[in-house]
């Protein structure tokens, strides 16, 4: 658990997603699956997919100029890029040293984390813990993904659920009270790192003929497994927030939730009593996205002008590792 001490908070957001929309009634021509199925399932009506010719650079570039302009900085004045992701474009080097290239950013150090879903929650609690040692004063924090190039578009379990895109954020001090980060809780078990995971690719099991006939290089994952986990972890990481923040669930003006399905996202909205404006979705238009759910959530809330000075919001996600992580706020 992290209770923050200084105000940092969030002083600039932006998104990326592709044009590409892949609707339900695609999905039906390709597996054997139906509108009515997965939007009982899931929630999800369509998704956006990156376009042949771009990547997750691309994606991140857009996202990270955009929540820079929306700052007021230029990339030259940036102490640290972190991209969250699972999508990188290579396994070195890192999407965040190309993003530094790309933005002008010299100055910068830069690294990519991994923690599935929950990547830019933990990427966002290592910004602050970089601004709060004094390293660091401007941190670009970036969630990217391109997860249409690691989905069996055979398997309808799974081809239905992933959608591509990122969200950026930048983090700064600020001298404002009512302003800025409150508290994160972060955490793993690693005993149920089978239940979703790319098997092949990496070091333990490299690309072969074997591993690509045997669709090892896409997404696998125990779908019931992790229903129940997320229902169980999002209310307790919540109420570990809550508790840390001193704050009760009624207070919130916001609750971002990680987009993977809209049931976990109901279930967790009617077990803390929140009104359907207070709990955002676009889980119907993009799908699960991954690390980059929750800043394009942020994002679209900010410049919508709907969140406002003060307001309390509080963010979950969960992903492969397993990982959970959380994090209250003041905007």
């Amino acid at each position: 658990m992290i209770k923050t001490a200084i105000k940092v908070a969030i002083t600039g957001t932006g998104a990326a997603l592709p044009e590409t929309r892949l609707t339900n009634q695609d999905l039906e021509k390709m597996v054997d699956t139906t509108d009515e199925w997965i939007i009982t399932r899931t929630g999800i009506r369509e998704r956006r997919l990156l376009e042949k010719g771009r990547s997750n650079l691309d994606l991140a570039e857009a996202a990270a100029v955009m929540a820079l302009e929306n700052a007021g900085l230029k990339g030259a004045e940036l102490d640290l890029i972190l991209v969250a992701t699972v999508t990188p474009d290579h396994l070195f080097p890192s999407t965040a040293c190309l993003l530094q290239a790309r933005l002008g950013a010299h100055h910068a150090a830069a690294f990519d984390l991994s923690a599935g879903c929950s990547g830019f929650i933990y990427a966002l609690s290592v910004g602050y813990q970089f601004i709060l040692s004094g390293a660091c004063r401007r941190v670009l924090v970036v969630g990217a993904e391109v997860l249409s190039r690691i989905t069996d578009w055979e398997d309808r379990a799974t081809c239905v659920l992933f959608g591509d895109g990122a969200g950026a954020v930048v983090l700064q001090p600020v001298r404002e009270e009512d302003r800025g980060l409150l508290c994160f809780e972060l955490g793993a078990d690693g005993t149920g790192a089978g239940l979703l995971a790319l098997p092949a690719g990496g070091s333990a099991c490299p690309a072969s003929a074997e591993t690509i006939k045997n669709r090892q290089h896409f997404i696998r994952m125990n779908g019931n497994e992790v229903f129940k986990f997320a229902v169980r972890v999002v209310p307790d990481t919540l109420a570990r927030l809550m508790e840390q923040g001193g704050v009760s669930a009624a207070q919130l003006d916001y609750l971002f939730l990680h987009q993977a399905n809209l049931r976990i996202i109901e279930s967790a909205r009617k077990r803390l009593n929140l009104p359907p404006e207070r709990v955002p979705v676009h889980i119907d238009r993009y799908g699960n996205m991954s690390s980059a759910s929750i800043p394009v959530l942020l994002h679209e809330e900010a410049a919508a002008g709907r969140l406002k000075r003060g307001h309390l919001l509080a963010a979950v996600a969960f992903g492969a590792g397993l990982t959970w992580g959380g994090m209250l706020m003041r905007w």
